[in-house]
């Protein structure tokens, strides 16, 4: 508050005052000795003494009184009989209001007046430390001060010509005509004899009870000159100037991830009220964030360590001032991550070879290669090209000079990786340490899908569409006598029944059997079922938390779902040390991990959404505790599902609907600030978010309605396209382009047909495919709206599986079309990509 700092500074504006007074005594004032006697019989007695009573006044230093000091109160004169020079009472004094107190609890309103009392009442008058007798024994309070500040503001006239202004702009208008009002001499000073002047000439002192026009010296003369200016009047009456100069309405920040970022507001003027920062409409000061704080006195906010989460747009406002705002943009620039793919081959001559490179960065970085560390010269070969922006090397017919290390390195305005990939051309009958394990180890192991159906297990490599290994459904689980799917009580064939499947670290494949309330865990390198776990009844859904090695598993108790619980397996990939703990939540409808990809390796939280609530639990992964609970119910959603991108941090989410008819609508939430932003505006359906976090699918599965929206790397959420398929819709999964790098086909499956669909995100373009039969049916298949799932073979992976109800097909996503089909396996609708691709 400004009387809180301006009592500090009265107090020095007192006591320089009070040590003035000091100086002015040291002349000393000699008067006579009787202290009764009153200014009117001073002045009487000081005119009988005077010889003949006419004197000559002089002016000082004009005369004979140039060398003569009267001393304070006094003035020299010349008397017309005598023509001596003597000293006599001052008759008047300049009219300056510089207030002090007399030792006779008097008060003056200036020295002059003091000492003149003391010479006409002929008694010593000194100056007090006391300020009681002028300020109305501290009668004027800040309260009173500032009813005195609105009556005054009241006093002026209304002239407002050009619509009605705001609150502030008429503020300003009216201590405008007040000060042009008061300042007489128009010298853009308002003095103490003005500040008088006007309260006699409007007869203030019979309205101002406690305080006085002076008062506003006393408060508000923050320089201590006397004056006050019309920026101190600004102050005094809290009239807020701002300003944002045009070119910093919107500032661009750029920073590398790990970095601090300090981002500065531009909105600067007189009394500016603090600074809020807002992002996504979210009010920052408030949230007790780990990560950002607004605590400078500047009013910056400060990220410490900038995530590719926190890019997007931040406003700052002065508290009370949202009309006049501050854009910032924040880009977070991300360094090279590499992958290449493979990182050993062996080829006989004549082949074709390709040789894979996949990079993630902010900006897209640049592939370029190298062989044995020298620059690669592709062009105008017909035996080597480079194709997909160069993420991919494709040797067309390998030769024995073709054998090399080649090197991928990628580059952007922050930094470079790189990595090798070898090829080795030999022939069969020579093979080397390097071509033994390419073909024994990478073929015979890694790179299948493994396929669940109602037989058992098939172990497939999609390249030539051969089961490599079969498991029955009568085998036997290692070191026991317990069949792989033994008869299930109340099933009338004896099949077997699967709902989800995942892969840990490509060591072990766990898939859920819910009839028998337990997984059943599959060595990839022995390609047997070594183990069964058991859990809660009914397990239907795995996902694999890569950065803590846990395994959460969601059960259904029941088809109803009433009783839902979620376990979590830690230490998945470490069977031996392996162990099952029960989460808390109890009817749980879902739970929601983000995947990680090259750039987030590391996930810290997870979520859980209960039955028939508006709400979803944020979990801390590393300890399965309660973080917070973040509501719905402004949004009247319950979610249903959930996806996530890193880029800005939005959660996508799902509201489940009654009325079938009706698209599900979204929400987003801000992971920064874990808070409701609002509509994910005219998007519907199921969200599903591309690997490297920079597509968003909305899917209306009933409808087949697709909705593009895409992440910018300053952060901003656009719509791209829709794409209307008019066919209900089972699955979807990403493929990566084999002609732009960074980009993605989306290939969705149809629900009741024999449909699917690829559709470039690039583009927009969708090729639809024919005759791959029909699923298995929605009522078939309980554990999920995905009768029909499709599942790619990673990052590298040309193939893609999708199921019917009596067979399964391999996709050629090259080709966007289909490559083979797999007879006789029915109902194979649990599949899992096991390989290093």
């Amino acid at each position: 508050m400004p009387g809180l700092t301006l009592m500090g500074w009265l107090g020095v504006w007192a006591l320089s005052v009070l040590l003035g007074s000091s100086q002015w005594l040291a002349y000393g004032v000699r008067a006579g000795a009787g202290t009764g006697t009153t200014v009117k019989e001073g002045e009487k007695g000081l005119q009988e003494e005077q010889y003949g009573g006419v004197e000559n006044k002089v002016k000082l230093n004009e005369g004979p009184c140039r060398r003569t000091y009267c001393g304070r109160g006094r003035e020299c004169v010349v008397r017309n009989v005598t023509g001596r020079v003597e000293c006599v009472c001052q008759e008047r004094c300049h009219t300056s209001f510089v207030p002090v107190c007399g030792s006779d609890g008097r008060f003056y309103e200036n020295h002059c007046e003091l000492y003149r009392t003391a010479c006409l009442q002929r008694r010593r008058i000194y100056v007090v430390h006391s300020k009681d007798c002028f300020f109305k024994g501290d009668t004027c309070t800040m309260a009173e001060y500032n009813k005195l500040k609105s009556m005054l503001l009241d006093m002026q006239p209304r002239t407002f010509t050009d619509g009605e202004p705001n609150a502030m702009d008429q503020r300003r208008t009216l201590v405008d005509t007040m000060f042009k009002y008061i300042d007489r001499n128009q010298d853009s000073r308002l003095s103490s004899e003005e500040l008088a002047e006007i309260s006699i000439k409007e007869h203030l002192e019979n309205i101002l009870l406690e305080c006085s026009m002076q008062d506003l010296l006393r408060y508000d003369d923050y320089n201590n000159d006397g004056h006050l200016t019309l920026q101190e009047l600004y102050t005094a009456f809290q009239v807020v100037q701002l300003s944002l100069a045009d070119d910093k309405r919107l500032s661009v920040t750029t920073v590398t991830v790990g970095l601090s970022a300090v981002l500065s507001c531009a909105i600067q003027g007189t009394l500016r009220p603090p600074i809020i920062w807002k992002r996504n409409g979210i009010i920052l000061k408030f949230l007790d964030l780990e990560d950002i704080n607004d605590f400078g006195d500047d009013g910056s906010l400060y990220i410490t360590k900038v995530t590719t989460i926190h890019m997007g747009n931040y406003s700052c406002h002065a508290y009370g001032y949202e009309e006049l705002s501050q854009t910032h943009v924040l880009q977070v620039n991300v360094p090279p991550v590499i992958l290449v793919y493979p990182e050993t081959q062996a080829q006989e001559p004549g082949v074709a070879a390709s040789l894979h490179c996949h990079a993630d960065g902010i900006p897209n970085p640049k592939l370029t290669w190298l062989k044995n560390g020298l620059d690669l010269q592709p062009h105008g070969s017909k035996q080597i090209s480079l194709l997909a922006n160069g993420s991919e090397l494709h040797i067309s017919s390998v030769r024995y000079e073709d054998t090399g290390a080649y090197t991928c390195i990628a580059r952007n305005e922050v930094g470079v990786d790189e990595d090798i990939s070898s090829l080795f051309v030999e022939d069969s009958a020579r093979k080397t340490l390097a071509n033994i394990l390419w073909r024994e180890e990478g073929l015979s192991v890694g790179n299948m899908f493994y396929v669940f159906y109602s037989h058992g297990i098939i172990i497939l490599q999609p390249g030539n569409c051969e089961i490599r290994r079969r498991i029955t459904r009568t085998e036997r689980i290692l070191g026991s006598d317990e069949e792989l799917c033994p008869r299930s009580t109340g099933v009338s064939s004896h099949e077997c029944v699967w709902a989800s499947a995942v892969s840990v670290r490509d060591k072990y494949v766990y898939v859920t059997q819910p009839l028998h309330n337990r997984l059943l865990l599959i060595d990839t390198q022995a390609q047997r079922v070594v183990q069964a776990v058991e859990t809660d009844a009914m397990p239907v859904k795995l996902f694999y938390d890569k950065s803590h090695d846990q395994l959460w598993v969601l059960s259904w108790r029941d088809l109803l779902k009433s009783r839902s619980t979620l376990q979590v397996i830690t230490s998945a990939s470490a069977v031996e040390q392996r162990q099952i703990v029960h989460t808390p939540f109890e009817r749980v409808e879902d739970f929601y991990i983000p995947p990680t990809n090259l750039i987030i390796t590391h996930v810290r939280f997870g979520f859980v959404f209960l039955k028939s609530e508006s709400a979803v639990h944020k979990i801390d992964l590393e300890t399965l505790h309660l973080v917070k609970t973040i509501s719905l119910k402004n949004y009247s959603c319950i979610p249903a599902s959930m996806a996530y991108t890193h880029l800005s941090g939005y959660y996508f989410i799902e509201c489940q609907v009654e009325n079938r008819s009706t698209p599900s609508s979204q929400i987003l939430i801000d992971s920064v600030s874990d808070t409701v932003i609002g509509p994910n505006p005219n998007i519907n359906g199921r969200p599903f978010v591309s690997p490297d976090g920079r597509f968003i699918v909305s899917v209306d599965k009933r409808r087949g309605k697709l909705q593009v929206q895409t992440i910018s790397f300053s952060g901003e959420l656009q719509i791209s396209h829709e794409v209307d398929l008019s066919i209900p819709l089972a699955d979807l999964e990403f493929q990566p382009s084999f002609t732009e790098a960074n980009q993605y086909v989306v290939v969705t499956s149809s629900a009741q047909g024999s449909e699917l669909v690829f559709s470039d995100l690039a583009t927009g373009r969708a090729k639809a495919l024919q005759n791959v039969k029909d699923p298995i049916p929605a009522t078939s298949w309980p554990w999920g709206d995905a009768n029909r799932v499709v599942v790619s073979s990673g990052v590298f992976g040309r193939y893609l599986v999708t199921s019917s109800a009596e067979s399964l097909f391999v996709l050629d996503g090259k080709q966007s079309g289909p490559h083979c089909e797999v007879s006789e396996v029915k109902r194979g609708n649990t599949v899992v990509w096991v390989g290093e691709v």
